[in-house]
């Protein structure tokens, strides 16, 4: 059902998306500025982003949540490596905790935003869905926008075609649109794909009275997966001993170095890092078994994320004889299951199609400036933040080399600097303009399918401060310290009241 009448909403503040990235920049936003009115907008029925979208067997983080989750509220609970429900829960207890349920607006789908340079204000066009479906469509005018969408579609995951896929007799399901309370109990199951969903179901399908018989991992290349503890007994020590404050803070400064070294260390010494990820994978497998046919990527290490299993339980899995690994190419589908190039046939009753995302910026949304529409992929960003040539307007984007999350603090922080630069000085909008004859690179730097096939729709970034945008926390960090708005961010007053452009260090 749907209705055309049209209501208006004003905001100062309006974060679009309720995953784990906008509960958590809606939080620093309401505390930087109590006096605002802050939005938080979210398009689907609950809050959770990915949690909450993704329901397939074992879903679970592939970080340790300490330092994955927010830095102003402690994780408690014994699994580091967390599944889905208690991460939802987490984000669940943060809403409430910090009063976000207040500006919280469920079922609410922006759909367009057009920017207005006399009025100085953004317009949201937004579809608001009822409990009983009945949809409604209201207009939200906000002084500034963060987007806070995540960085592909959820409507839709990528999926390669397969010649003779409806030939085969059996389910063919993709996680990203797993029937709820699908029952795989007893059947074969292949898993087509080597990333992180496939890493993940392949263990969790095994497990309990719902098991399946057998499953296997189907992969053209194989990738690197690491076996992490799901319990992290140091933390537990640090906030026994020195409370949960402090030994919080401690756990996520431990995490964040740890992973640091490590990543700095197989980046600049790859050979190295393919020694240690061979060493420690045969351990974890039967003697005899061919690591370098399934183990030994024709990549280096971080050349795309590595996998996690937690306690190895992957790995368990293959030692068990209850699921196997198997490096082919496909050549067609089957009535009863998979004919690879090699002349093998692999029988199945399932195949889950673990092909992988499709990348989208601003969830889908195409903001206009005055009637122009936005090329995102025509934008550098500011600070990894701030799309060139769009005014008033921030986007969260992560890392590739670290957890995504922990830049929720340092882009808020620009954000709240902005903003209080136009209070101060009665500003109305603040631009990012990229100076004259900037060289700009690739945004992110892994070789990973989703990441090529959207190289033509992501933003670039320059070269050097405060244009450039670093993969890893420790380093992404340093360019945040110090005054943050730069020279490159142009500030204005509407049109109707004094048409020039203001450099910001000219006039302080």
């Amino acid at each position: 059902m749907s209705s055309h009448d049209t209501t208006t909403e004003t905001a100062d503040i309006v974060v679009i998306g309720a995953g784990l990235s906008g509960v958590g920049a809606a939080t620093y936003l309401t505390n930087d500025f109590p006096d605002k009115k802050v939005l938080l907008l979210e398009g689907r029925d609950s809050i959770g982003g990915t949690w909450d979208l993704f329901r397939y067997p074992g879903i679970r983080s592939d970080d340790a949540v300490h330092h994955y989750g927010y830095e102003f509220k402690p994780w408690l609970h014994d699994d580091a490596i967390a599944a889905g429900p208690l991460i939802r829960g987490y984000m669940e207890e943060t809403v409430t905790e910090f009063g976000l349920d207040k500006i919280l607006r469920l079922r609410h789908r922006v759909t367009a935003a057009d920017w207005s340079s006399t009025e100085a204000r953004w317009t949201l066009g937004v579809t608001a869905t009822d409990e009983d479906g009945t949809e409604s469509h209201k207009t939200i005018t906000a002084k500034f926008v963060f987007s806070s969408t995540g960085y592909y579609r959820y409507d839709q995951g990528f999926e390669p075609h397969f010649e003779g896929r409806d030939d085969f007799e059996g389910d063919i399901l993709h996680p990203q649109h797993w029937p709820e309370d699908y029952d795989y109990s007893g059947k074969r199951v292949v898993i087509i794909g080597s990333g992180a969903t496939a890493v993940t179901m392949l263990p969790a399908m095994l497990v309990g009275e719902g098991a399946a018989a057998h499953v296997t991992m189907l992969q053209r290349t194989p990738s690197y997966i690491a076996s992490i503890p799901r319990v992290d007994k140091v933390a537990q020590r640090l906030m026994t001993l020195f409370g949960v404050k402090r030994g919080y803070a401690m756990t996520r400064r431990k995490n964040i170095w740890r992973d640091h070294f490590l990543v700095t260390v197989m980046v600049r010494f790859p050979n190295l890092g393919r020694k240690l990820m061979r060493s420690l994978t045969t351990k974890e497998l039967p003697a005899g078994y061919p690591v370098d046919t399934h183990f030994s990527p024709p990549y280096s290490p971080w050349d795309q994320r590595l996998c996690a299993t937690p306690d190895g339980d992957f790995f368990q899995a293959i030692r068990e004889h209850d699921a196997d690994v198997v490096t082919d190419q496909i050549d067609r589908f089957t009535t009863e299951g998979i004919l690879l190039r090699s002349g093998r046939t692999l029988e199945a009753d399932v195949i889950v199609t673990a092909t992988g995302l499709i990348m989208q910026m601003l969830g889908g949304i195409k903001p206009t400036v005055d009637g122009t529409p936005v090329h995102v992929a025509d934008t550098v960003l500011y600070h990894g933040s701030l799309l060139s040539g769009v005014p008033n307007w921030a986007m969260m984007l992560g890392f590739t080399k670290a957890t995504w999350t922990l830049r929720i603090r340092n882009v808020t922080r620009l954000v709240a600097d902005v903003i209080r630069e136009m209070d101060r000085n009665g500003y109305d909008t603040a631009v990012p303009v990229p100076p004259a004859g900037m060289p700009t690179r690739d945004l992110f730097d892994l070789t990973s399918g989703y990441m090529q096939r959207a190289k033509s729709e992501l933003p670039s970034q320059g070269k050097g401060k405060p244009w450039r945008m670093h993969t890893t926390f420790v380093r992404d960090n340093r360019l945040f310290r110090g005054r943050l708005v730069h020279r490159d961010l142009r500030f204005s007053k509407r049109a109707v009241e004094s048409p020039h452009l203001v450099d910001v260090e000219a006039a302080s």
